[in-house]
């Protein structure tokens, strides 16, 4: 289902190129390959939490639908267009970071725990602040927009990274 770009490779290959520009440090590799997963599960419960209208042709199913709903349709044909594969590794983690949000809704009803639009700010902050620090290790540091523009690739570069690595038997 992915396209091959104009030079033959999968257009994950050049996401995997233009993201390692700026993640090349030891360390801020590893601040992100932690953070990227979090931040991505972060901004999901934070849109999952924005109210979304009662529609009555869903009857029972509207607590199943929200707006992240919508966000993980796109961002999923967007992950198939670039790498099947990796789309449905992606896909699987998004079930797992549903999975916590609910149970971070459950622990607040239950538990008095904070909102979990909370939690997820908290954990955006933290884990934006670890990356702004890890690409102070760069020699080349990604303008904010660049920042912006590639938060929907870093999902694909963490686990191209991860699959390559273990394929050619080294880490990136």
């Amino acid at each position: 289902m992915s396209k091959k770009t104009k030079d033959g490779s999968e257009p994950v290959e050049a996401i995997f190129k233009e993201f390692s520009r700026y993640h090349a440090h030891p360390a801020n590799k590893l601040i992100h390959y932690f953070t990227i997963p979090l931040i991505t599960m972060a901004v999901l419960g934070m849109i999952w939490a924005i109210p979304f209208p009662h529609l009555a042709f869903l009857k029972s199913y509207n607590g199943f639908v929200n707006w992240a709903s919508f966000v993980i349709a796109f961002t999923i044909y967007y992950y198939i267009r670039q790498s099947p594969l990796i789309s449905y590794v992606i896909l699987l983690m998004v079930f797992a970071f549903s999975a916590v949000i609910v149970g971070l809704e459950k622990l607040h009803n239950q538990a008095g725990w904070p909102s979990m639009w909370q939690v997820c700010m908290a954990v955006f902050v933290v884990c934006f602040l670890l990356q702004r620090y890890g690409h102070s290790k760069e020699s080349s540091v990604p303008s904010l927009r660049a920042s912006l523009s590639t938060f929907l690739n870093g999902p694909l570069w963490l686990f191209y990274s991860v699959f390559r690595s273990k394929r050619s038997g080294h880490h990136n």
